[in-house]
């Protein structure tokens, strides 16, 4: 790629365009002073490639429309060998945030990057890294996270990498953080009314503009109120000393528009309601404060996300993908699109999918679904979920016109409606394209939410313990609302890797607040178990999750399932084995404390996707992908409800790594374990 063809592609995606000169590398002639104060978000860099990176900061003027800032580039952080500056300018109708597209760059190389206005007040310096050419034959290392919630805890897992990755070897650093979603919270509680949860602190955030009242929450109801979310989770230390050290790569899940929503919908209880004015304002803030090479529908404006006008308005209509056909949502969805591709060395394509935006209304929170409800059990019978997912494809076509569960049964209104769809026609079609495609010998499908089933088989349970009996065949999920759930969906995307002797197919995931390693199967037991490739889904760097949420639950007879208490030791989560290993092994274990006993009596077919689930896990993944292997390391931190006061981010409570051999196509993978520090005996 030349300047001009560089400079054209800047502005097509809606960045300033700096070209490096790699041969005239000289000291800065800037009159440069830190001054923090004034960049009270820092700095941030993304979507590195193997010539060019988005830098980001932002500098809030009192007077004023648009002022300009000079960005600089080096390969030194003393800035003794500059290779690119340049103006660039910053606008407060992007609430003052600044992007830069710096080209022109080297593949594979650390830099360092700082902003200054015009009095030579400055930024801190950043440090960034160009991704390696698709030719280079050098593993690729990197780190993957998701759910940030300053709000409700420490983000120490962000110091913990850090520190680590300093502290490491030339060729064990990272060169890059992917952030599966979740990089906010929307869900904001106010400490002076709710100042605790679980054992938590709540942190104080300050107040959402025009906020709305949901529950013990306040959301955001404008772009205002977003744009307060964000500048809360970056005024963080540890986010922002972690978006300063290296490039990040993100995402969006749920919770950068609204909890339980989808395409411009939002949900709090049973209220479904229209919103799209509160998408585009989502979209808006995202770009904003996110630095990224996504696709915005407003065109090549260089400095400003420029959203459309829309209005809210019932979305009554649909497509056969489950899309609203309304105009106002179709324009504020699309006015942003944030599915890509990155490609690093030879050996990595990562490939980014956006599960939300496209997604089709969830098939089970129809008011039909309220008849088969489970009493008291936790799942929902596996077949029931499969049959409202799979509508008239199910069985080859041929839906029962009638769902019977138990005693119960009401006609299948599914039967002659589509397939839901999570990833929508488009998107799905361009990420079975790239699949197919790829050259790269690691295929990874940053998924940002789970695709591992999560399930286990109340149909072992004691008689008596619960008053009625399971209603369903066998086993039983913990719900749909992610990829797990999307059964004919993701079977048709693994089914794709099968038929199409994909090679190297990995998924990676976030948003459980929960690490999980195992295989990606189209289907598990009493069905044919084939897996076609790894999934691996990180912890969440602080959010609660259901492992800690079980601490606090009332004494019942499922308790156990869920969680041992023993007077004078802290909680254990039972809920673990009840996922790997089914009813039976937790029971015991919950009653005797002995795991061997538990492993012993461990359901091997609830499972055979798992080899690792930790729901009470916190920290971050690390992948090292190479030539003929692939490691996935779990980093694991003590629960993160304060600031860690040691450089390190605290103590850890284990590494795992998993490990696997390039298969062959239509061949099974084998993960291998190793327990590298810590203990993690009820997750494996």
């Amino acid at each position: 790629m030349d300047r001009r063809q560089f400079m054209a592609g800047a502005a097509a995606i809606g960045m300033s365009g700096i070209w490096a000169s790699r041969l005239a590398a000289a000291p800065s002639r800037m009159a440069w002073r830190e001054d923090r104060r004034l960049y009270p978000q820092g700095v941030a860099s993304g979507d590195p490639d193997d010539h060019s990176v988005v830098l980001w900061t932002r500098r809030p003027f009192d007077a004023g429309d648009r002022h300009e800032l000079t960005v600089e580039v080096a390969l030194d952080p003393d800035f003794r060998r500059v290779v690119a500056a340049a103006r660039t300018p910053v606008l407060a109708a992007a609430d003052w945030t600044c992007r830069a597209l710096v080209g022109g760059l080297a593949p594979a190389t650390v830099y360092w990057y700082r902003f200054a206005d015009d009095s030579g007040a400055g930024s801190r310096i950043g440090r960034t890294i160009t991704a390696p050419r698709a030719s280079d034959e050098r593993p690729v290392r990197f780190a993957f996270v998701s759910c940030n919630s300053v709000n409700e805890g420490a983000q120490n897992a962000y110091a913990r990498m850090i520190w680590e990755d300093e502290r490491a070897a030339a060729d064990r650093k990272l060169g890059f953080v992917l952030h599966l979603g979740d990089f906010i919270y929307e869900v904001v509680e106010y400490p002076e009314e709710t100042p605790h949860r679980y054992a938590r602190t709540v942190y104080d955030l300050g107040h959402i503009p025009d906020a709305r009242k949901v529950g013990n929450f306040y959301v955001p109801t404008n772009l205002a109120g977003y744009r307060h979310v964000y500048r809360a989770h970056i005024d963080d230390p540890d986010i922002q000393d972690a978006r300063a050290y290296l490039p990040f790569v993100c995402m969006g899940d749920n919770h950068e528009f609204s909890w339980q929503g989808w395409q411009s919908f939002i949900k709090y209880g049973a209220t479904v309601e229209p919103a799209q004015p509160l998408r585009v304002a989502a979209n808006q803030a995202w770009w904003e404060y996110i630095p990224s090479r996504v696709r915005k529908a407003s065109g090549t404006a260089l400095e400003q996300f420029s959203p459309p006008v829309v209005e809210k308005a019932a979305i009554d209509t649909f497509d056969d993908d489950g899309f609203g056909t309304e105009t106002n949502n179709r324009i504020a969805v699309g006015s942003m699109t944030a599915y890509r591709a990155l490609r690093y060395g030879k050996h990595v394509d990562l490939i980014l999918t956006d599960l939300h935006s496209y997604k089709a209304a969830d098939p089970t929170d129809r008011p039909e679904a309220a008849a088969l409800d489970s009493g008291d059990y936790p799942v929902i019978p596996q077949e029931w979920l499969e049959i409202v997912d799979g509508g008239r494809d199910y069985a080859g076509g041929k839906p029962p016109a009638i769902i019977a569960i138990g005693d119960k049964s009401i006609p299948n209104y599914r039967k002659d409606e589509p397939a839901h769809t999570v990833l929508g026609r488009e998107q799905k079609a361009w990420l079975k394209a790239r699949l197919t495609q790829s050259t790269a010998t690691w295929k990874i499908w940053g998924a940002t939410n789970g695709t591992l089933d999560m399930r286990t088989d109340p149909q072992n349970l004691p008689a008596g313990l619960v008053k009625d009996r399971w209603p369903g065949r066998d086993y039983g999920t913990f719900g749909g609302g992610d990829m797990s759930g999307a059964f004919a969906e993701r079977a048709e995307i693994y089914d794709l890797v099968r038929d199409e002797k994909i090679p190297g197919f990995v998924t990676v995931s976030g948003d459980r607040h929960s690490f999980w390693a195992g295989y990606a199967a189209p289907a598990l037991p009493p069905a044919e178990f084939a897996p076609v490739g790894l999934s691996f889904i990180t912890g969440s760097i602080s959010a609660p999750g259901l492992g800690e949420a079980a601490e606090f639950f009332k004494e019942s007879a499922l308790r156990p399932l869920y969680v041992r208490k023993v007077e004078g030791a802290p909680p254990e989560h039972t809920i673990n084995l009840t996922i790997k290993r089914g009813v039976r092994s937790a029971l015991e274990y919950a009653a005797s404390g002995d795991i061997e006993a538990a492993r012993a009596l461990t359901n091997p077919d609830v499972a055979p996707h798992l080899e690792f689930v930790d729901m009470a896990g916190h920290g971050y993944a690390v992948v090292s992908a190479g030539p003929d292997t692939i490691e996935t390391e779990f980093v694991c931190i003590v629960r993160p409800i304060a600031r860690a006061t040691t450089p390190d981010g605290g103590p850890l409570r284990y590494r795992v790594s998993h490990h696997a051999q390039m298969w062959q196509p239509r061949a099974r993978p084998r993960l291998e374990q190793r327990i590298v520090e810590g203990d993690a005996k009820l997750s494996i």
